[in-house]
């Protein structure tokens, strides 16, 4: 049966296909935006949060894992993509396991952390509803989500400012990649909504932005990062 080239199904089917050429450019530096605004965004967001533990949902090759561990962190990765889980695990720095977000939902990670993070790795539309309204049940008491995504205000573009699927692209990156992932846009007020909706409340709302003159590079922001915790 053919998959929905818009639906939360395609994206898993391109992550499959592209994990090689996306390990190869996380560890080869080949994202600037990365390296000069948004890994360290979501390190200092998840460390603002002293977590002594955490879980990683979407971790891909580990990087973060890697990253948060060497800071005293015990991490846990997990991703869909087995051959993303296989990079991680050859990199060490915590436990990694092949998971789905639908066996996360459904309750079968069997594991609490001080701290979620999720990071760019919230792209698809029920998946991400049914993932984030399982984020307190992953939660030690006091727990916090850190979720790091597109700034839906650069993100946009010239399509319309709701929430609704997009296209998606891999430009800018070089010809390894193929058949790139579509991504279900949210506007800031359906990221709020999604988590009041979910039972969590929004502590803090990050926008990194990229070092410059505040001109040139370091006006619009790059990304959002959500910070939340279970609504008591």
């Amino acid at each position: 049966m053919a998959i929905d080239p818009l639906s939360d199904a395609k994206i898993v089917d391109s992550w499959h296909k592209n994990a090689a050429p996306w390990t190869n450019a996380v560890r080869g530096g080949q994202i600037a935006s990365r390296k000069l605004c948004t890994d360290r965004a979501v390190v200092d967001a998840v460390l603002g949060c002293s977590p002594g533990s955490l879980i990683d949902v979407g971790c891909g090759e580990g990087w973060l894992c890697r990253a948060l561990a060497e800071r005293g962190v015990d991490v846990l990765g997990v991703d869909a993509v087995p051959e993303l889980i296989d990079a991680a695990r050859a990199g060490g720095g915590g436990e990694f396991r092949v998971m789905s977000y639908e066996a996360i939902i459904a309750g079968e990670l069997d594991a609490r952390a001080d701290a979620v993070v999720c990071n760019f790795s919230l792209i698809g539309k029920e998946s991400v509803e049914g993932l984030i309204g399982a984020a307190a049940s992953l939660l030690n008491p006091g727990g916090k989500l850190v979720v790091q995504t597109l700034h839906p205000r650069t993100a946009c573009g010239d399509g319309p400012y709701e929430d609704g699927w997009r296209q998606g692209s891999w430009a800018g990156f070089d010809g390894a990649f193929t058949d790139p992932a579509p991504w279900y846009f949210r506007t800031m007020q359906g990221w709020e909504r999604l988590l009041a909706d979910s039972g969590l409340r929004l502590a803090e709302v990050r926008e990194p932005r990229i070092p410059g003159d505040g001109v040139t590079r370091g006006g619009e922001p790059v990304s959002v990062v959500f910070i939340a915790s279970a609504a008591e």
